[in-house]
């Protein structure tokens, strides 16, 4: 191990997600576009283009989810997020916390390449991207201890973990301010969240954050942008919770978009939408298996 963290192999192949009415205030013109909000449009039209046009930058290299299969790191990859949840729970962890952590975690895999990964490696990486997305998203401080105190088959040295940490920052080249689908919502949100009733907001953000977390396991999710799975979900979420402006949401929303990413939100949406179904009805597509 330490060996592998002194010489950093893992870089050598580098290629550079009823009804109501009583509830719903007249929404504001991220439904409605009106001369009088203009201004309030152009800001939010601002914001969204600067993650769209950033968020290519933070996505996993090509044929990431080929690479995965081949490697026989799928279920790998589903207990790494399934811990980072327990995690979030257990020292009370923002959710943004845990999407930064599972981009770190696909990053760096796409990028390194290793050949041969053992479940410890992955261990490692994972209390590495959970460390310093923490450090990077969160207020309260905790040791590496305190991270690692469950839930995992092997405990790792702090220095270990430090050298780890070097290695990472270094292949994502330092860029860890990541686009997520959870931060596009986000930045979504905070220009409609006036628009609904405080307890109307919180049940649509409570949903989102269900459809995002299935979809950060679903591997057919990596194969679109950030924005488009971020806002496939607050399309489903709309859909079910504030159906009176969800068209009016999508319409106004796509015109963000090109023509490619247009076809890119009709697919996903369908993909989330038969996912959504199948969770209901109790079947769960993805399951951790032993590695």
């Amino acid at each position: 191990m330490d060996d592998l963290l002194c010489h950093e192999t893992w870089l050598s192949s580098s290629s550079h997600d009823l009804h109501d009415d009583s509830s719903i205030v007249e929404p504001k013109p991220l439904f409605r576009c009106s001369s009088c909000d203009e201004y309030e449009n152009e800001e939010f039209e601002l914001a969204f283009s600067v993650c769209i046009d950033k968020e290519i930058a933070y996505m996993p290299e090509p044929n990431y989810v080929s690479y995965l299969y081949f490697n026989h790191l799928i279920p790998a990859r589903v207990r790494v997020i399934q811990w980072f949840l327990k995690c979030r729970s257990r020292l009370n962890l923002s959710f943004g916390t845990v999407f930064y952590a599972a981009n770190y975690l696909d990053r760096f895999i796409s990028i390194c390449q290793c050949d041969e990964w053992k479940y410890w490696m992955v261990e490692l990486l994972s209390i590495t991207c959970l460390s310093t997305a923490i450090k990077f998203h969160e207020i309260s401080a905790f040791t590496l201890h305190e991270i690692q105190v469950e839930g995992l088959y092997h405990s790792y040295e702090s220095d270990s973990i430090l050298r780890m940490e070097l290695i990472l920052l270094k292949a994502l080249g330092w860029r860890l301010n990541t686009v997520t689908p959870y931060s596009i919502v986000e930045t979504v949100v905070c220009y409609v969240q006036s628009s609904l009733r405080p307890y109307l907001h919180e049940k649509i953000m409570s949903r989102v954050t269900e459809l995002l977390l299935q979809a950060t396991l679903d591997l057919r999710m990596l194969e679109f942008r950030q924005s488009v799975v971020g806002i496939c979900a607050l399309w489903c979420s709309i859909d079910q919770l504030y159906p009176s402006v969800s068209d009016a949401f999508i319409t106004y929303i796509a015109k963000l978009f090109n023509q490619s990413q247009k076809d890119d939100l009709i697919d996903c949406h369908k993909i989330m939408e038969i996912s959504t179904a199948l969770e209901g009805s109790g079947h769960h597509y993805i399951k951790a298996q032993p590695v």
